[in-house]
């Protein structure tokens, strides 16, 4: 399923927050894609847990530059249509400034979830999903009755569908939290892969953020 629009709520504002951080996603990552030496831009920006010393500042900036490089086209198209779908109306709910400590917080949350749970690895994680994530737990919480407009891939049929969010968010983190368990039995850590747990993590993390700085609810929320 690939959201495509929650057209029928438009956001309390324009969400330059929301378009800055989209922008800036897109700007890193043709950094990322035409440097000389892609991979040394990689290693020297991503968040390898087996570099990270917390008696050490100067390792933990991995936690933010991180979850501005992305692994493939796919990859950054994938979070950003995520973003701008369920961003705008989220960034509505809060003061500017406060949605960007809510991405950038969800962020930080989901690399610090993922790095505990394998805090030796040597693989590059790298990836707005964490963050992302953090949007679409405040949006689960904000706006569950919103209908969302959904493109339908399936073999040999495509269509669109209007779903609710709290199902199309619900189906979501409930496939996350499968997909992570999974990974708890293999090698994680070891090989390259979805950071699943980064995903729990920033959702978690900004449905928590919702709960306790969103504006009082209205009528128009929750329609």
């Amino acid at each position: 399923m690939i959201p495509i629009s929650d057209a029928e709520h438009k956001p309390r504002r324009f969400p330059f927050i929301n378009i800055a951080l989209i922008l800036i996603n897109v700007y890193v990552f043709l950094l990322q894609v035409t440097t000389p030496d892609p991979e040394g831009f990689i290693y020297s920006y991503a968040l390898v847990p087996a570099n990270i010393n917390f008696s050490d500042w100067s390792t933990l900036y991995p936690f933010i530059t991180s979850m501005f490089l992305h692994g493939s086209i796919l990859h950054i198209a994938s979070n950003m249509i995520f973003l701008w779908v369920f961003g705008d109306n989220v960034e509505g709910e809060f003061p500017p400034l406060v949605y960007l400590i809510l991405y950038l917080g969800s962020g930080i949350v989901g690399g610090l979830t993922q790095y505990v749970l394998a805090p030796t690895s040597t693989i590059p994680m790298l990836g707005a999903s964490g963050a992302v994530a953090g949007a679409l737990g405040a949006y689960f919480i904000l706006f569950p009755h919103h209908q969302i407009k959904t493109l339908i891939l399936l073999p040999f049929f495509l269509t669109t569908a209007r779903i609710s969010a709290s199902i199309m968010l619900g189906y979501w983190i409930i496939l996350q939290i499968i997909s992570g368990s999974g990974a708890l039995g293999g090698t994680m850590g070891q090989e390259g892969g979805v950071a699943y747990f980064a995903h729990i993590g920033g959702f978690i993390a900004g449905i928590i953020f919702a709960w306790l700085f969103a504006r009082p609810q209205t009528p128009e929320r929750v329609s």
